[in-house]
């Protein structure tokens, strides 16, 4: 990676914790208008949320100094807020436990907590929501936080037609999936928008239909299928977004297509792909498709081998 490159995501990642540190009140003296500061309140929700956690397993889970934490639980310990029960398998050892006062005080730092996080996500419109909840995960797993430790449900998808911005959308992530993976360029991008402009423009409902997958609130898929002539229609566009690869997404939109083809009155559909495509290709070929020819051209800069498939409906 060049130096510039790898200092601008560096300035970036420093930005979003800037901004992050600011948003949750790191720098604040106390936390939510209470007496403790962020971290005394870290360690309270964990001995309420845990199960009778150690002072050891609470400094793992919080990556916390030894002494700081010390230093805490005893101030905790003064006020009447923890209680301490020695352990049946290590003597060496406390299990800890919020006392009825310590309770008291930690209910209202965990309402307000509600509170305030519920007024941050209703500022934002229910798909937003969604893809903020798609963030913090993909942050969380990719830094190696609980969602890494444990292996996250599995994740789901719906399909749906296109809304305004969606056109757009299946354009750059073709143009960027296909830069990124094959280092297919520009001409590749055009004949991508191309093919949606004459959807757009041009679509038949009663015989033409595309299909938008949608994960999170964020798109990750899609496809279309076109008339090619009376009896004929022609799969187009399908495209899959890695985070959403592994779900059986691709062989559900091609089953998709066929059904609403075989509903419109079809007796055949055809694609184009091409060799390269391995991933697709399979689930033409499951689906019952047969390649019918192939041909090579280096239209997009690099050399390929284009191949037409068709199903007899």
């Amino acid at each position: 990676m060049a130096t510039h490159e790898r200092e601008r995501r560096i300035a970036a990642v420093r930005r979003f914790n800037r901004f992050y540190t600011r948003q949750i009140g790191v720098l604040r003296k106390t936390f939510l208008d209470s007496p403790y500061s962020l971290g005394e309140a870290r360690v309270l929700y964990e001995i309420a949320s845990a199960q009778a956690p150690t002072a050891t397993e609470i400094g793992r889970a919080l990556d916390l100094d030894a002494g700081y934490l010390s230093r805490t639980l005893r101030n905790f310990e003064k006020r009447g807020l923890i209680q301490r029960k020695v352990s049946a398998r290590d003597a060496r050892q406390s299990h800890l436990a919020l006392s009825p006062r310590g309770r008291k005080t930690f209910a209202p730092l965990e309402r307000r907590s509600q509170r305030d996080t519920s007024a941050m996500l209703g500022k934002l419109r229910p798909a937003d929501q969604a893809r903020l909840i798609a963030a913090m995960h993909t942050i969380e797993t990719l830094l190696g936080g609980e969602a890494a430790a444990a292996p996250p449900p599995r994740p789901s998808y719906s399909l749906r037609a296109p809304v305004p911005g969606d056109f757009g959308w299946v354009v750059k992530r073709h143009a960027e999936l296909y830069a990124e993976e094959y280092r297919w360029r520009e001409p590749f991008e055009g004949l991508c928008a191309q093919i949606v402009a004459d959807y757009a423009n041009n679509n038949d409902p009663k015989r033409e239909r595309c299909w938008i997958a949608e994960m999170d609130g964020e798109n990750v898929g899609c496809v279309f299928l076109a008339k090619d002539s009376v009896k004929v229609a022609r799969i187009r566009l399908l495209l899959i977004d890695p985070k959403a690869r592994g779900l059986g997404l691709g062989t559900r939109l091609v089953d998709e297509c066929i059904r609403f083809a075989r509903r419109a009155g079809y007796s055949k559909i055809t694609l184009w792909t091409h060799s390269v495509l391995k991933a697709a290709r399979h689930i033409y070929e499951k689906a019952g498709f047969k390649l019918m020819r192939t041909q090579r051209h280096s239209s997009w800069g690099r050399p390929v081998v284009s191949e037409h498939w068709d199903l007899e409906l």
